[in-house]
């Protein structure tokens, strides 16, 4: 491995997560409310996708302005109470735009990384 590789390995799986991270959250949310942490925890269990509770926060503060959760707060036997996040109308049809076009999207992506392209000046 060429020094620098591992960074630019990470700086990539970074962009990608930024683009999917809110939509796996939306997915997360799909079947029941969960909290902050939970989520986390859930992300973590796929390596691609762990992040951190300074990305989490900040988006699921901007999913509730956005009208795509709400929240409520609960009780917690093992602590304060927590807020729970849950898909509102709004969240559950962009949940579902964006799980329409991936198998495109993915598709296209791996065309593209499977497949040799000739370069502009091989087509003369």
């Amino acid at each position: 491995m060429e020094p620098g590789d591992s960074t630019k390995r990470a700086r990539a799986a970074a962009q990608l997560r930024k683009g999917v991270l809110e939509y796996c959250v939306l997915a997360l949310l799909r079947d029941r409310p969960r909290y902050g942490v939970e989520l986390l925890h859930a992300l973590e269990e796929s390596e691609a996708l762990a992040t951190s509770q300074g990305t989490v926060y900040p988006l699921l503060s901007r999913l509730r302005r956005e009208d795509l959760v709400t929240t409520t707060w609960q009780e917690s036997s093992s602590g304060p109470p927590r807020r729970y996040y849950a898909l509102t109308a709004d969240g559950r049809a962009a949940l579902d735009d964006f799980t329409q076009v991936w198998p495109g999207f993915r598709e296209a992506v791996d065309t593209f990384l499977t497949t040799p392209h000739p370069s502009a000046g091989d087509r003369a």
